[in-house]
């Protein structure tokens, strides 16, 4: 079966490759961006080489450390202390990468017009912009609202509201208080791993959560703060299908409904980690969370409808604007792979490896990373083939990444050693080479 990791390995190498080239190489406009000069598809980014900055001294002895010292701290740590250095870690990763291009790693993004900051802060009557909401979607509308806003439920701008109500709406601020939360996302999916029995395979695959290329897109994006509600939606449901008294068990299934219902007001494509929420159900054998959390997921959407804001009537009219905009010209013929090649990129290519072997089972804790992975896999596959991702999946797909690379504890002990080294070295060009917009 180590043959099958050399040819997952090869198999999203070579989609890199080829996605970086053909377009450079043909001249084919692909569309990556609204401006193809210095384009570099299959990322949504341009080339702007920055070979040393404040924080690239930093990310290299994190990444070193973390290669050195990384598998064997998370073999031998307490489980907590595994949780608080898994964090820090992560945190400092992803501060130390931002910071290449000093302030600006963390205040640029939350900071451009077509994000949510400008208009948080210019929203003063919250009952309004919910009436108004799906009204201000189209491109028709004299109003319309920017791309990221217009592109998301109203769940991601009032977070931003509520961070610049309570004084964190700075670009800097906010900016930094994302990552802070960004960063939770891998102790949810260990303690998720933990909770279903397969806490070897968890420690296994820690180092690679934590350090690797994603920290590049995760660092003040907002879909990674998306992907840390989603993770920790999806641990507290583990807890409810794991836990014996049936208070505790209704008390945990209603948080995780809270969560996950919070979920579908922050980004479209959130309700197919519905996909993992079944695979872990189905690994804790319990399905008595199921419907106590879809009410109270159901009380969540409910309540924005009542506000002004119905989930199922805004996507038919995104739907409708996005085909409008940029996305009618990105050709499917490249991005349907050229897609797959931006995820092995934000993920790191050892995940094709990690994904190579996912056919082979030894025990449950295999069983529990296979489901959790095929399952998040599974989310990507029906992703691309809508065309509703075309470009931009190295944000967009960040909620689906961290399940996908539990994968990585499936690998030889040799090839996890040298593969976190390919995920850091990874991580530094990508950063250092180019500017990545998120």
């Amino acid at each position: 079966m180590r043959s099958w990791a050399g040819v997952g390995l090869a198999v999203a190498l070579v989609l890199i490759v080829a996605a970086f080239a053909v377009p450079q190489l043909t001249g084919w406009q692909v569309n990556a961006r609204t401006n193809p000069e210095h384009a570099v598809p299959p990322l949504h980014g341009k080339w702007q080489p920055n070979l040393f900055g404040i924080g690239t001294i930093p990310a290299i002895l994190i990444g070193l450390l973390g290669w050195r010292y990384g598998a064997s701290l998370a073999e031998r740590l307490s489980w907590r202390s595994l949780l608080i250095v898994s964090y820090v870690a992560g945190l400092a990763w992803m501060i130390a990468l931002a910071y290449v291009d000093g302030n600006s790693g963390i205040s640029r993004v939350l900071g451009n017009p077509y994000e949510y900051l400008v208009t948080a802060r210019q929203t003063t009557d919250l009952s309004a912009m919910m009436n108004e909401f799906i009204d201000r979607i189209p491109y028709s509308h004299p109003d319309n609202w920017v791309v990221h806003i217009a592109g998301h439920p109203p769940g991601a701008l009032l977070f931003f509201v509520f961070l610049d109500r309570i004084g964190l709406g700075g670009n800097y601020a906010a900016g930094m208080v994302v990552t802070v939360l960004a960063a939770t996302t891998a102790l949810a999916v260990l303690q998720t791993m933990r909770t279903l029995g397969a806490e070897p395979m968890a420690r296994r695959a820690a180092p690679f959560l934590v350090l690797g290329p994603a920290a590049v897109f995760m660092a003040v994006s907002a879909d990674a703060l998306f992907a840390a509600v989603a993770a920790w939606g999806l641990c507290a449901l583990a807890v409810a299908a794991t836990r014996t008294s049936p208070g505790s068990k209704i008390a945990w299934s209603v948080s995780a409904g809270l969560i996950l219902g919070t979920c579908m007001l922050l980004s479209y494509g959130l309700p197919l980690i519905g996909l993992i929420a079944l695979a872990i159900l189905f690994l804790a054998r319990s399905w008595l969370p199921l419907p106590i959390a879809a009410a109270a997921a159901l009380v969540v959407v409910g309540g924005f409808a009542v506000a002004g804001f119905a989930w199922w009537e805004a996507y038919p009219v995104l739907h409708d604007r996005y085909w409008e905009g940029l996305a009618a010209n990105r050709p499917a013929s490249y991005w349907m792979w050229g897609n797959l090649a931006a995820l092995f990129l934000a993920a790191g290519p050892v995940l094709g490896a990690g994904l190579a072997r996912l056919g082979e089972l030894r025990g449950r804790a295999d069983r529990v990373v296979l489901w959790l992975a095929g399952s998040a896999t599974a989310i990507i596959v029906i992703a691309d083939l809508s065309r509703m991702s075309k470009s931009e999946v190295e944000r967009i797909w960040l909620p689906f990444i961290p399940w996908m690379l539990l994968s990585t504890a499936l690998l030889p002990e040799r090839w996890r050693r040298w593969g976190l080294g390919l995920q850091v070295l990874t991580a530094l060009v990508l950063q250092h080479l180019l500017y990545t917009t998120w």
